[in-house]
């Protein structure tokens, strides 16, 4: 667990040096450690060292993981969600991060609804329209905001993206700064249900430019657990 410690250090240590560079809170930045592939134990074990939001992509990991994590973790459903699987989540995370459709929307605010509970969302935004990616456009996010104000057991906390992979980061610095002009802009706009706090995006090669471009919820797995084993 030495390397997990070391790992966790020098990325907050990261964290703290951008935003004291920027008049920033450190801990106002919500670090998401991503567990996909990761043992039950080897997460366990991570807690310890003071993870306390943990995400993951597919639903099917959460249910065979939930069981087995020590409680008190906030869990993050990062990955794409499909309608018929929001049943399966419902009761167990605390954040939804890939809302990409009012369809998605309205059958986890029905799910919500049928446990009493008030579910948190972000919309996914596909800045780079990419076609290997999910998300919306801008056309899309500003109509569907428009819909989801009207539902009453989701809210809408902010917005996640995910920048193309490239070896240099700042070749995609510019999706980061979209994303924020974006979410500054709907922070202006009077919304029932819409509440821009949370801006999710940066992964392990380029966390740091997200940050520097105004991200507040960094989702980092190899970074801090090291390569995946996609074997098991």
């Amino acid at each position: 667990m030495d390397y997990i410690k070391e790992n966790l250090k020098e990325i907050k240590d990261n964290i703290r040096t951008v935003c004291e560079k920027q008049g920033r809170d450190p801990e106002s930045v919500t670090l998401i450690a991503v567990t996909k592939t990761i043992d039950e134990a080897v997460v366990n074990e991570s807690l310890k060292l003071g993870i306390r939001d943990i995400g993951e992509n597919k639903v099917q990991e959460i249910e065979r993981k939930y069981p087995a994590i020590s409680k008190g973790v906030k869990w993050h459903l990062i990955g794409h969600l499909q309608r018929n699987k929001v049943k399966y989540v419902i009761d167990k995370v605390a954040m939804i991060h890939s809302v990409d459709s009012l369809r998605l929307a309205q059958e986890i605010d029905k799910r919500a609804e049928g446990i009493g509970l008030v579910m948190d969302v972000l919309l996914q935004l596909n800045i780079a329209r990419e076609e290997s990616k999910f998300g919306l456009d801008m056309e899309e996010l500003y109509r569907l905001i428009e819909d989801l104000s009207r539902l009453g057991h989701i809210r809408v906390r902010g917005l996640m993206t995910m920048a193309p992979f490239v070896e240099n980061p700042e070749e995609v610095r510019w999706v980061f700064r979209k994303m924020k002009d974006i979410f500054e802009d709907l922070k202006l706009r009077d919304f029932e249900n819409i509440d821009m706090e949370y801006l999710s995006m940066g992964m392990t090669n380029d966390y740091l430019v997200a940050l520097e471009e105004g991200a507040n919820m960094l989702r980092i797995g190899t970074g801090i657990y090291g390569p995946r084993d996609y074997s098991k």
